[in-house]
């Protein structure tokens, strides 16, 4: 297994060291996670990890990389050929629910980077990916509205806001309970709470 990993490609060297570091966060506190501990989760030295990162930031760079781009094209095949902007957006929450649930330690990195006071490459990488999010979530809610599906007063900005708070609010439950299946239980629930919200009163 450890001459496999060695001799990797670059591509799937990246992939591999994504899903290494992922793993790991999921079980323990993201800043703690050394480029040691992330070599012996790969089966390789810490120089065969270097000869592809030059340094820890790299990697979680290349971490939130593979998050934006697998969860924007998630969402985007999700609400492919839907018509209701409605019916969209609902998709589009329960598969953002869906990632999560396959991947627990992604939300705990991202919380982790935005906490930090500082400006790092990382860091910069979660807020592009959350303004790609916002922009197609408001596209969403504008086309609700034109449509008559959501309540034309709607502030869009704002109930683009709440949706995202919603999935954060319910990951960081998840997160505090110790129970990254709750999320998956409570999302419909809490989604139809957000639906009368913003809904036409017609």
């Amino acid at each position: 297994m450890a001459s496999r990993s060695r001799n990797l490609p670059a591509d799937e060297r990246r992939a591999v060291t994504v899903k290494a570091v992922v793993d790991l966060a999921a079980s323990q506190n993201p800043s703690g996670i050394t480029t040691a501990a992330i070599a012996k989760q790969m089966n390789v030295t810490q120089g065969s990890l270097f000869r592809h990162f030059p340094n820890k930031e790299a990697i979680w760079v290349s971490v939130m990389e593979w998050v934006a781009e697998c969860l924007i094209a998630r969402i985007d095949r999700s609400i492919q050929g839907i018509e209701s902007p409605l019916a969209a957006m609902e998709a589009m929450f329960r598969c953002h629910i869906e990632f999560v649930s396959e991947h627990p330690g992604v939300p705990r990195m991202m919380f982790g980077e935005l906490q930090r006071a500082e400006s790092t490459p990382a860091k910069r990488m979660v807020q592009t990916m959350i303004q790609r999010y916002g922009v197609r979530l408001q596209a969403l809610i504008e086309k609700g509205k034109a449509q008559g599906e959501l309540d034309q007063a709607l502030d869009t900005e704002a109930a683009a806001t709440l949706f995202i708070g919603t999935i954060q609010g319910l990951v960081m439950q998840s997160l505090l309970a110790g129970d990254v299946t709750s999320i998956s239980r409570d999302a419909p629930g809490v989604f139809a709470i957000y639906r009368r919200g913003i809904g036409s009163a017609q």
